[in-house]
């Protein structure tokens, strides 16, 4: 699996992404079921509210060898502050969308 790291700008200051990482890293949590070896390809942020430069940020990574989009916890459940993106339920269809559907998107990292 080939991943693109996409987290929020908004919490960048406060998390480096080291538990999205380990995450991948040991195959916990959102990564339970992978089997083949986890490659990052790429980390980047969403761009900052409303979150629309993920898409085509989502769309290099992809181009750069990515076969799958990881939308990180700080995105899609608010970790670590609580407050999830109030823009998740548009950024994640545009993904989609931009990316098409041979590209897998998870939606957490922990």
């Amino acid at each position: 699996m080939k991943v693109g790291l996409i987290r929020c700008l908004q919490t960048e200051d406060m998390c480096p992404a080291t538990v999205c990482f380990k995450v991948m890293d040991t195959k916990k949590l959102a990564f339970e079921e992978i089997e083949e070896d986890i490659e990052i390809v790429g980390v980047n942020t969403c761009g900052g509210c409303p979150g629309k430069k993920a898409v085509t940020r989502a769309a290099e990574m992809v181009k750069r060898g990515a076969d799958t989009i990881v939308l990180a916890s700080c995105i899609t459940r608010g970790n670590p502050i609580g407050f999830a993106c109030p823009h998740i339920d548009q950024m994640r269809p545009a993904i989609e969308r931009k990316v098409g559907d041979t590209i897998r998107i998870i939606d957490y990292t922990h």
